[in-house]
């Protein structure tokens, strides 16, 4: 007998007026996907709190700017306090067995019991991305929200990617534990891995062997790898795919990433004794520039100001100069680089700051038609710093819906999916049981079992 379940991702950016009206778009979504008939519902990485996307936070190695402590302080303000502990208290977090304050009833910033009081008004069953704050830390994490039993679960990303790393800690890893529900008569298992954590293949491997038929994805990669990506999991795991990301224009950055400006004054020693690269009299350092064979060039400070002798490989060249260290990203054009002679070759875009500093991005292919680095005058505020690429893949890898490019708004892919077609998928893969030789290999995850639960 079918299982069908109506099924839908949310391509919703971070709205840059605040956490509340994100949080009030969500529940305007949810609704409206009520209204469809959509029976569960996934928004995009850190949706409620965002995505800092360009944002330097004023960090280089050795040095923090206090102007980028600034940006790290509104950007804590809007994280959303679910009323966890820091290490994670699991069940008794879930089950409200934490103690409140005398003068409350709940723990948090109230933004569980809103999240609780959406999914019950809409019976939609939803899940969300979002920046959690915990005592003096910040998480990326994912709740699960049940529209009749509220949230019956939640995990932190236990790998931030690159950058990520300063601003949100590491999760345990036994939230990656894995939730049951039963939505009109289908009983559904799913787990969620964030963003570059699906490229982890054990982590993958650990929520495959909870025989997860829904398989989370929320992103923040608008890669063309990314599809491709979430196609193998499908296929792998048998599992359906939903994967939801941001689709954001440089003009809807937060103001306090796009408009904040590091002071060339306001640079901190490095806590190691040092100056951090900049110059003690003028607060400068100095910068070196090489450019590849296709004539990008690539620009980093160089220590104390001065020249660094370092090699330079064939087909490059090297030259100084100075500038402080700033984080303007939305700094207008200084001058472009002549498009590449060479076939699929990336072209680059220089700009420059006020006081010079230089910034270099590359432009995307031009099969793509977007072209995301800077450009004179407020067309440079339309550019994409995230394009989406929101996606639903079946469990035999076939992609149902998506991906979606370029909108920023409304963007609501939906789709109906018989459960049953997962254990179709079992007569010739099972990753997890019949194709595993669990014999000869054995996966552990620390204070997580991986057992599939009841």
């Amino acid at each position: 007998m079918p299982q069908f379940l109506k099924l839908a991702v949310a391509q919703s950016r971070t709205l840059s007026t605040g956490t509340q009206e994100t949080l009030s778009a969500l529940s305007s979504t949810t609704h409206d996907a009520a209204q469809q008939g959509i029976d569960l519902l996934l928004f995009p990485e850190a949706y409620l709190g965002g995505y800092p996307r360009t944002c330097t936070f004023g960090a280089a190695v050795g040095a923090r700017d206090p102007a980028g402590r600034e940006q790290f302080l509104e950007y804590f303000h809007s994280a959303v306090d679910l009323g966890d502990t820091p290490i994670g208290a699991g069940e008794e977090w879930i089950e409200r067995q934490l103690p409140t304050a005398k003068d409350r009833d709940h723990r948090g910033d109230g933004t569980r019991e809103e999240l609780e009081r959406i999914a019950r008004s809409s019976g939609v069953f939803l899940i969300t991305g979002l920046v959690e704050r915990a005592a003096g830390s910040l998480y990326c994490a994912v709740v699960y929200v049940c529209p009749k039993l509220g949230v019956i679960g939640k995990r932190r990303k236990v790998m931030p990617t690159g950058s990520e790393r300063l601003i949100w800690a590491q999760g345990s890893p036994s939230t990656l534990k894995a939730v049951t529900t039963t939505i009109r008569g289908v009983k559904l298992t799913l787990a969620a891995a964030i963003c570059w954590e699906n490229y982890m293949p054990l982590l993958r491997y650990a929520l495959y062997s909870q025989n997860v038929n829904l398989y989370l994805a929320p992103t923040a990669d608008a890669r063309d790898t990314w599809l491709p990506l979430m196609r193998t999991i499908a296929c792998e795991g048998r599992a359906v795919v939903l994967s939801a990301n941001q689709c954001v224009r440089r003009r809807n950055l937060p103001a306090w990433i796009a408009g904040v400006q590091s002071g060339e004054d306001k640079a901190e020693e490095a806590a190691d004794g040092g100056n951090g690269g900049f110059e003690k009299e003028s607060g400068r350092s100095g910068i070196v520039t090489t450019k590849t064979e296709d004539n990008h060039e690539i620009t980093w400070p160089s220590p104390g100001g001065k020249e660094v002798k370092t090699p330079v490989s064939p087909g490059l060249t090297r030259a100084t100069g100075t500038s402080p260290l700033k984080n303007s990203m939305n700094a207008a054009t200084d001058k472009q680089q002549q498009p590449s002679p060479l076939k699929g070759r990336r072209t680059s875009v220089v700009t420059k700051t006020e006081d010079n500093h230089e910034i270099v991005l590359p432009t995307t292919p031009a099969s793509t038609g977007v072209n995301i680095a800077a450009k004179s005058g407020d067309d440079s505020n339309d550019d994409f710093v995230c394009r989406g690429g929101s996606c639903i893949i079946g469990p035999m890898g076939e992609v149902l819906v998506g991906p979606l490019w370029d909108v920023e708004d409304g963007g609501l892919l939906a789709v109906e999916v018989d459960f049953e077609d997962c254990e179709r998928g079992r007569l010739d893969l099972d990753v997890a049981g019949s194709y595993s030789r669990n014999d000869a290999f054995k996966l552990e995850v620390a204070g997580l079992d991986i057992n599939p639960p009841p």
